[in-house]
């Protein structure tokens, strides 16, 4: 099978279990609390790095275009567009079933100013430039075509605008990596290969002009300005 249907079809799953993966997305469930615990290594201080990294990068009273590839079910971004009421915010996912999620979620229908639509990171249907701010949560470690992805977002934003967001990289915990090989991979959430922070790092530089990277246990997260 083609991995983009694997992760599809990964994702259609985790879709239909929107429950369990928001309890863990906000480490409020027993099952969700273990697993940050214990597969990602990020409990207490960690896991609230790892929260604040996620919008670092959106500049406060952000009143532009913003792009967030993939949304998967909002259970992040969603209560932080509240404060961006000025904006106009595209939530785009490949998974209709995770999509589905995000759009009927109680706080959706209360953003006029958030549209949902499902589209292909690898093949963008916006014009170049469309964008002031890309935001990619937890998202490039599953992309099957990475390389696509990442020319895709940077070709969607326009000067001076800020990729910004998080992902899994690989090289910073045993357990983690160990788990993502052994279960990630297989289910089909993660797509090899993975970046280290460094090449992460190193790939953000060769496309915009200034990137910071920051690290919370496995995850990086990053601000680039274009």
């Amino acid at each position: 099978m083609e991995r983009k249907m694997i992760v599809r079809n990964a994702y259609a799953l985790v879709g239909y279990l929107a429950k369990d993966y928001d309890g863990m997305m906000k480490n409020e469930s027993l099952l969700g609390r273990l697993a940050i615990r214990f597969f990602w290594q990020l409990s207490g201080t960690r896991y609230q790095s790892f929260i604040q990294q996620t919008f670092q990068g959106i500049p406060k009273n952000f009143a532009g275009r913003l792009l967030e590839v993939p949304v998967g079910t909002g259970v992040l971004s969603l209560p932080h567009y509240r404060q961006m009421k000025s904006s106009k915010i595209v939530c785009l996912d490949y998974s209709e079933e995770m999509l589905a999620k995000a759009k009927a979620a109680p706080l959706a229908r209360r953003l006029p100013n958030v549209h949902f639509t499902r589209g292909d990171v690898g093949d963008l249907q916006y014009e170049d430039g469309t964008f002031d701010c890309v935001l990619s949560l937890n998202g490039l470690h599953a992309f099957p075509d990475k390389d696509a992805a990442f020319a895709e977002t940077h070709r969607v934003l326009r000067d001076g605008g800020t990729f910004t967001g998080c992902c899994y990289v690989k090289g910073e915990n045993k357990i983690t990596d160990f788990f993502v090989q052994s279960f990630c991979v297989p289910c089909g959430f993660f797509t090899p290969p993975f970046d280290t922070a460094e090449s992460l790092e190193k790939r953000l530089r060769g496309l915009y002009s200034h990137t910071r990277i920051t690290k919370a246990g496995s995850f990086a997260g990053f601000i680039c300005k274009k």
